[in-house]
């Protein structure tokens, strides 16, 4: 006998709602006309303790049009420095909290809708998202963490049946995005630049409790969060990724990747490529993310200093603690590389050898991704230019890996097969704006097992030609 399927529960455990209303402005998501259910991240769900729920309703809850039992919308305050600009009040001018869930592996997780429609925060704009960044957001970001990347991630995304206007008429969606939490340096930085001390403290004290609850103060504080932005920002550049836009409210406390705008991964190694229509000279490209994480931290360090109970010996402290994050972003930089040719426990000799590599990539027009993945292999070699200075490089680094234990297991573990290459994206959204979501779901297969070799998806291997090549990425707001 069929039964009927079960209605959407969500086990909603919301704590931010719990702080005074100075911290966001209690709002529901705008409604729109025909929400229709693209994708739904079932594993991403059943891990939040999400049960139930059939397509429609799926679609009328995370499109927005109806509120689950237990949910609390909001959206969130924060300011920021943009491309190096401090901007007093930003907030969520196009997303939505529904609240927190605690997920089968003991995590708190926040679930929010993004381009669901115009809050006090928008500035001006419609709040609205198009498919095309919804879907990059996506993809990308579940890829992410299929890298072993910190990340934000995907649980469903939803086509508005409404259009909405950028240069063009596009079609509108939401993406539902699931975070350990939505607060950002630039959460920090409202309340300090507004001299909300008691706020600026209780923000603290959750903060800590929520994400670091085996430190203490302001001090400790900060040096967890520059540990953590300290791991991530060599990852990102493991795989060759480009955020695009690191601005202080762009720049998440707990460490993960956020924000997916003109984001973009590399395929010819450039130490500065850069792709970010919105980034005219160059703040954020692909060389200049670690210092820009260290200013960042530095800001977010700014905004501490009221709450220490000695200005001076705060500034003291804290300038040190920034200081030393130049040398761990370095440390774990070169872990990252070193497991990228095949070597587990680097020795300091070891970055001349990376960096030789890097430079003849640059030299040599060489893929990234590609080349990486080929080390150890014939087809190494017919990444570069001038093979032969490869070779020569080759030698070496034989020299360094002979009688290491699991260079190969190093090496596959390291250097993923398959990355979201720009190309593809962009392919992806034009046959999806025309209805088409047969790539969309291809690429969301592959990039679930990047480093899995699987010749079903080779041809997702392969640079752009030069038809093909994405010179500029856009940030869809």
């Amino acid at each position: 006998m069929d039964t009927a399927p079960l209605p959407l529960s969500i086990p909603f455990d919301n704590s931010y709602a719990s702080l005074p209303d100075q911290f966001y402005s209690r709002q529901s998501a705008s409604t729109v006309s025909k929400p229709e259910l693209i994708a739904f991240n079932r594993p991403l769900a059943d891990l939040l303790g999400i049960t139930g729920g059939q397509d429609s309703e799926l679609a009328e809850i995370f499109g927005g049009n109806k509120i689950t039992d237990g949910a609390e919308p909001l959206s969130q305050l924060y300011a920021g420095h943009q491309f190096g600009q401090y901007n007093p009040q930003l907030g969520d001018g196009r997303a939505i909290l529904l609240g927190e869930t605690i997920g089968r592996d003991g995590q708190r997780r926040d679930i929010q809708l993004k381009g669901s429609g115009r809050t006090p925060y928008s500035r001006g704009g419609d709040g609205r998202a198009w498919l095309g960044p919804v879907l990059r957001e996506y993809v990308v970001s579940e890829a992410m963490h299929a890298l072993g990347i910190p990340t934000t991630r995907a649980l469903a995304a939803v086509l508005t049946g409404e259009q909405v206007i950028r240069e063009s008429v596009l079609p509108g969606a939401v993406l539902t995005r699931v975070a350990q939490s939505h607060i950002r340096v630039g959460t920090f930085q409202v309340f300090s630049a507004r001299k909300e001390f008691d706020a600026l403290r209780q923000l603290l004290h959750y903060t800590i409790a929520r994400h670091y609850p085996e430190t203490d103060g302001p001090l400790g504080f900060l040096k967890r969060v520059i540990e953590s932005q300290a791991r991530l920002i060599p990852q990102w550049m493991g795989v060759g990724f480009i955020h695009g836009v690191m601005n202080t409210d762009n720049c998440q406390i707990a460490g993960e990747t956020i924000d997916y705008g003109p984001c973009a991964f590399m395929d010819s190694y450039h130490p500065m490529q850069l792709f970010s229509s919105i980034d005219q000279f160059g703040r954020y490209a692909f060389g200049n993310q670690p210092d820009i994480i260290v200013w960042n931290m530095a800001q977010l360090a700014s905004a501490l200093v009221p709450l220490m109970p000695d200005a001076q010996d705060a500034i003291e402290l804290f300038t040190k603690a920034v200081h030393d994050m130049v040398p761990l972003l370095k440390k774990n930089w070169i872990r990252v590389f070193s497991a990228k040719i095949g070597i587990s426990d680097p020795r300091e000799e070891d970055e001349i050898l990376i960096n030789d590599l890097l430079n003849l990539m640059a030299e040599g027009r060489a893929d990234f991704t590609n080349t990486f993945a080929a080390l150890g292999t014939a087809k190494a070699r017919d990444e570069f230019l001038v093979p032969d200075k490869f070779d020569l490089w080759e030698v070496r680094w034989m020299e360094r890996i002979t009688g290491l234990d699991n260079v190969e297991e190093t090496l596959s573990k390291s250097n993923p097969i398959l990355i979201p290459r720009n190309h593809r994206i962009e392919q992806m959204i034009q046959a999806a704006v025309s209805g088409d979501y047969y790539l969309f779901q291809r690429l969301s297969e592959a990039y679930s097992a990047p480093f899995t070799k699987n010749h079903s998806f080779d041809d997702l291997r392969h640079p752009p030609n030069d038809s093909e090549i994405v010179r500029a990425t856009f940030c869809g707001t």
